[in-house]
């Protein structure tokens, strides 16, 4: 592997061959191309070293540090693992509803009365989450749902929606309604979630309300795809 790093300090010839020395001596080093006129030094190594490994072998009138694709692809690992990390709290709770819903049914397995149980069981711990901090949830959603930027009001009562939505669904009461309103409102946050991530905006996602400090990721988009699709499904089935 190749990469660029800036080396400040060099003022001739001799200081370049003694940078190149010192760099090549480093174990797992394969070549060092230094230009003096832009500062830069082209290492070649058959694994990565470290920037620390660097500066402790050159001088200190010499310092070094990461330049161009290398910094960039540092830093869009780290935010992609702090993304991740951010959304595992997320991700275990589809888990277990998953995992929850097919126990509920392993024995005598219905597809429709898992799905009305998945279903049932995502408002109830979803709604408990936004129901922590009511005060708070309301202007976290009104950052990207388009009904609640219109109407106040709504993020209010949203979370008292999922949780009525959640044991209608387990109490299987009204389910086709149930299952209209799901429609509705999840196409609504699902219309203000995609606009969201075409603009690429750095906003907090208030799924899991304002507990949990999730961002606003493709993660969002698909979990209402998941409960449209399923709503849909059903709604199908019950026509």
């Amino acid at each position: 592997m190749k990469h660029t790093y800036t080396v400040t300090g060099m003022t001739c010839n001799g200081c370049v061959a003694s940078v190149k020395k010192k760099l090549s001596a480093i174990d797992g080093v394969e070549d060092v191309a230094i230009d003096l006129e832009t500062s830069e030094a082209v290492i070649q190594m058959n694994a990565h070293i470290g920037l620390n490994t660097f500066k402790s072998a050159l001088p200190e009138k010499y310092s070094i540090s990461e330049k161009g694709n290398h910094v960039m692809e540092m830093m869009a690992k780290e935010e992609e693992q702090s993304k991740l990390q951010q959304l595992k709290p997320l991700l275990l709770i589809f888990a277990y509803l998953f995992a929850a819903a097919f126990l509920l049914n392993y024995k005598d397995w219905s597809t429709s009365e898992a799905m009305l149980d998945f279903m049932g069981l995502f408002y109830i711990v979803f709604s408990f989450f936004k129901l922590l901090d009511l005060k708070g949830f309301p202007d976290s959603f009104r950052m990207y749902d388009p009904l609640a930027k219109v109407l106040p009001a709504y993020a209010w009562v949203y979370p008292f929606i999922e949780l009525a939505l959640g044991l209608l669904f387990l109490m299987r009461i009204q389910v086709p309604v149930a299952l209209v309103i799901t429609i509705i409102i999840l196409g609504i946050t699902t219309v203000g979630v995609t606009k969201s991530l075409l603009d690429k905006k750095s906003i907090r996602c208030a799924c899991l309300g304002t507990a949990l400090k999730l961002p606003m990721t493709e993660a969002t988009f698909i979990e209402n795809a998941i409960m449209l699709v399923m709503a849909f499904a059903m709604l199908f089935q019950t026509i």
